[in-house]
C-alpha cells in the first residue's frame, strides 16, 4: 500500500500508518499506532521496534534498492503483526484446523511434514532424545525413531496428527528434497564473529547480496520464500540432482556461507508459513514455484572431500564365537552402507546399538566398533559431528542390554 504498511490485528487493534503521518516513528520516542479501542498508546517490546517502524521500514525499501542492485527484485515488507499491552503475543494465532490445511498444503507440495510444539520450533515427537529411548514408544520398537523418519506425505496420518491439538508444522529438507538458505536478522545485542568480511551487515540478505556480487552472480530471488518470525527469510530451493548430499550448515563455521546465512538439507528441518514462533507468525513472502539451487551456491555447501582413511583392524576370537561377531558386524556394516536417503542418521543409530550391545558385554572392544562405524558412516556422507553424537547415543542405548557371545 502507498505512503505505509497495513498493520494488522484482531479486535480492529491496527491502523494505517502513513509515512506522512506526524508520529510515524516508535524508534525509542514516539508511537507508531495506538489502541483503537482502548485509544491508549500501543505497547512494543523494545526490540520489536525496529520492525514496527512504518516509516523507518519505507525509508530503508528504496536505499536497498539502488545500494545492492545485485540483489534482484527486493523480497516484500513481511507482514506485521501488533502486539496486545497485556500479553506481548499476536492477536491472530492459528488454530488446530488451520494449521492442519498448512500441513496438508505443505505435503500437496512433496514436503514432508511433522508437528511441532505448539507455537514453538522444536519437534513435538519424540518426546525422548535417542539416548533416554526405552523402546515404548511404539515407533521406536525397532530403533529410537527422530522427527525425519516421522516426517510424512500422507494425508490420512496429517488428519491424525492435527486432529485436536494445534501443532507446528515443521518440514524435513531431506526426504523433500529441499534446500533452504535462512537469512537471520541480527539481534540488538549481537555484533559480527573476529574476522567477518561484512562488518555493517545487518542482517542475511545484506550477506548474501555481498556473496552474490563477488561472485558475479544475480541475487537468488525467484523462488518460494518464507518471512520467519524474527523477520528473515526462508529462501526455497531443490536439491540438486548429482553430487553430494547437503547437510545443514551454520553461518560462517566449517562449509557454511557466511554471519547470518544458515542453510537446512539433510538432516534439517524448517518451520512452515502458516506456523507461530513465540506468537510470531511464519508468513509467505513469495508464493514461488521453488527453484533449482544454484551451481554456485551447491559448490560452496558441498562436504568436504573424506580424509584418507585407515583399515580398521578387529581383534575376534577365534572360532564359532568369532565367526558369529564376524558376521555380526559385516550385517550392521552392510546394512548401514545400503541406507536409503534420509534413513542414514537413523541406520547408524541402530547399528550403533547393535555394536554397543556387544561392546557392553565384553564380546568387542568399544573403541574398534566405534572406528568400523565411523569409517562407514563417513563414506556413505554423514558428518563427523552428527556421527559422533549418534554413535555416541546408540552406544549409550545399547549398553542398557549388553550381549555376551558364547565361546
Amino acid at each position: 500500500m502507498t505512503g505505509g504498511h497495513w498493520i494488522a490485528a484482531s479486535k480492529a487493534l491496527g491502523r494505517l500508518v502513513p509515512a506522512e503521518s506526524p508520529y510515524p516513528h516508535i524508534c525509542d520516542r514516539t508511537i507508531a499506532a495506538e489502541d483503537t479501542v482502548s485509544g491508549q498508546p500501543l505497547t512494543v517490546a523494545r526490540w520489536e521496534k525496529p520492525r514496527y517502524c512504518a516509516a523507518c521500514a519505507e525509508a530503508a525499501m528504496p536505499d536497498r534498492r539502488i545500494s545492492r542492485p545485485t540483489r534482484g527484485a527486493p523480497l516484500p515488507p513481511p507482514q506485521i503483526f501488533l502486539s496486545t499491552p497485556d500479553t506481548g503475543r499476536p492477536n491472530t494465532m492459528p488454530d488446530t484446523a488451520t494449521l492442519r490445511e498448512t500441513a496438508l498444503a505443505a505435503a500437496a507440495r512433496g514436503w514432508h511434514v511433522f508437528p511441532l510444539r505448539p507455537d514453538d520450533k522444536r519437534p513435538a515427537f519424540p518426546d525422548h532424545p535417542a539416548d533416554a529411548c526405552t523402546g515404548t514408544d511404539r515407533r521406536c520398537r525397532d530403533g529410537h525413531t527422530g522427527w525425519e523418519q516421522r516426517a510424512t506425505i500422507d494425508p490420512d496420518r496429517i488428519r491424525r496428527g492435527w486432529a485436536s491439538t494445534p501443532y507446528g508444522v515443521g518440514i524435513a529438507c531431506g526426504p523433500s528434497g529441499l534446500v533452504v538458505v535462512d537469512l537471520d536478522v541480527a539481534k540488538p545485542d549481537q555484533t559480527p564473529p573476529p574476522g567477518c568480511p561484512h562488518p555493517t551487515a545487518t542482517d542475511g540478505v545484506d550477506v548474501l547480496a555481498d556473496l552474490c556480487a563477488t561472485a558475479g552472480q544475480p541475487f537468488p530471488s525467484d523462488t518460494h520464500a518464507v518471512t520467519t518470525g524474527r523477520g528473515g527469510v526462508h529462501l526455497y530451493f531443490r536439491h540438486p540432482a548429482a553430487g553430494p548430499a547437503l547437510r545443514n550448515t551454520a553461518g560462517a563455521r566449517g562449509n557454511g556461507l557466511g554471519w547470518l546465512v544458515d542453510t537446512r538439507a539433510h538432516g534439517g528441518y524448517v518451520v512452515a508459513a502458516g506456523s507461530t514462533v513465540a506468537g510470531r507468525p511464519y508468513t509467505v513472502a513469495r508464493d514461488l514455484p521453488v527453484a533449482d539451487l544454484p551451481g554456485w551456491l551447491a559448490e560452496r555447501l558441498a562436504p568436504a572431500p573424506l580424509p584418507p582413511q585407515r583399515p580398521v583392524l578387529v581383534d575376534l576370537p577365534g572360532g564359532r564365537a568369532g565367526a558369529y561377531l564376524d558376521a555380526a558386524i559385516g550385517r550392521q556394516l552392510d546394512h548401514l552402507r545400503h541406507a536409503a536417503e534420509g534413513e542414514r542418521n537413523h541406520t547408524l543409530y541402530v547399528s550403533a546399538v547393535a555394536l554397543g550391545q556387544l561392546a557392553a558385554g565384553g564380546a568387542l572392544p568399544a573403541e574398534q566398533a566405534e572406528a568400523l562405524l565411523t569409517e562407514t558412516a563417513l563414506s556413505i556422507g554423514l558428518s563427523p559431528f552428527e556421527i559422533r553424537r549418534t554413535i555416541r547415543s546408540g552406544f549409550t542405548a545399547g549398553a542398557k542390554r549388553p550381549r555376551t557371545v558364547a565361546a
